[in-house]
């Protein structure tokens, strides 16, 4: 399967002024060519792999155009990756931070490169999709997460830089400011939606580290599937509630008889709609025997978690709307937008 190709038009990165850079600021930098290529998962900030010689480093920067305040801010998620790299070994170390936006436009950090398989909408030609193999990609996804939650974050520098008190308060109030900043369309269901997340916020009982986009394609596996060996985007990693986390793993597992705008809302459906792979029941049952955690009120978890993917999509298409970007892949997500606010009041009212 192939993760890098050319970068899409408008996304390309100024190679000359980029490659001074790299030899003024690497070390051991060999001689030769750059070779840029985009990896082509996600929706949010850039991903590249850089390539001289025998050299390889991923570079990371925010989208281009203008962007919210405060958000895509590499500084932050290359602080958060070094804290926490030393504690799990999926996460990929960073390399080097550019506070220089007149390099690439914008700044930008490098981490290392991990070797692997990233599973987004299908598998490779040379792994057969089995069902012991779709209950293995499952378990691992269950295990890390655990594995996540169980880092001591007291004893990392996140301590520093996050609040944990009152943390789902903020995020629900924070997340429905965040939809009417990028509004542009009025969307059946949204002030029945908002009113049930602001009104029945449960109490948080317990505080760990938290990815916050903890799904699939952010994931990387052996080439045979059986371990995860990477895994990206910590652009929110923070400290709070894990059932935030939970709630958000289980957004992004699609089932086989979701609805079809929901399966298909970001493109095609992912592979865990195939046969073996975990139901969301099953996969927070995983989580709850696994960490020892009551996951009593996972329904409003996961309700805050499609309203979530509803407000990204929402910013995300606001940028297509203002002619900040041309990517043909975002015109339809004021669709998307109404799908995931219906799907979240369904689930507001529906037992896991």
């Amino acid at each position: 399967m192939e993760q890098t190709k050319v970068p899409r038009t408008g996304e390309e990165l100024n190679s000359s002024s980029l490659l001074a850079y790299l030899k003024k600021e690497v070390k051991d930098l060999p001689e030769g060519d750059l070779v840029i290529t985009q990896f082509q998962a996600g929706h949010s900030n850039l991903t590249y792999l850089l390539q001289i010689g025998d050299y390889e480093a991923v570079l990371r920067r925010p989208p281009m155009g203008p962007v919210a305040k405060r958000a895509h801010d590499m500084a932050r998620e290359s602080t958060v990756m070094a804290a926490l790299a030393p504690h799990l070994s999926i996460i990929p170390r960073p390399l080097h931070f550019c506070s220089d936006p007149s390099i690439i436009g914008a700044p930008f950090f490098l981490m290392e490169r991990k070797q692997g398989i990233v599973l987004d909408t299908e598998f490779p030609s040379d792994l057969e999709p089995t069902k012991e193999l779709g209950h293995t990609i499952s378990t691992q996804m269950v295990d890390r997460l655990v594995d996540l939650h169980a880092i001591d974050y007291k004893k990392t520098k996140l301590v520093d830089f996050t609040r944990p008190e009152g943390f789902l308060e903020r995020q629900v109030h924070g997340w429905i400011k965040r939809y009417h900043q990028a509004k542009t369309d009025d969307h059946k269901g949204l002030e029945e939606l908002t009113a049930y997340l602001a009104d029945s916020i449960p109490a948080s009982k317990d505080t760990t580290v938290i990815h916050y986009d903890y799904k699939l394609n952010n994931a990387m596996f052996s080439k045979d599937g059986q371990q995860m060996v990477g895994l990206f985007d910590w652009e929110m990693t923070t400290v709070g509630d894990p059932l935030c986390d939970v709630g958000v793993a289980l957004s992004y597992w699609i089932e086989s008889n979701d609805p079809d705008l929901l399966k298909r809302g970001f493109g095609k459906p992912p592979v865990t709609v195939n046969d073996g792979f975990l139901t969301r029941r099953d996969w927070v049952s995983e989580y709850a025997k696994k960490s020892g955690r009551e996951v009593e009120n996972i329904e409003y978890y996961l309700t805050f978690a499609y309203f979530k993917l509803a407000v990204i999509a929402q910013q995300i298409y606001y940028r297509y709307h203002k002619g900040q970007t041309n990517d043909k892949r975002f015109q339809h997500f004021n669709h998307t937008v109404q799908a995931l606010i219906l799907h979240g009041r369904h689930t507001a009212s529906t037992k896991l």
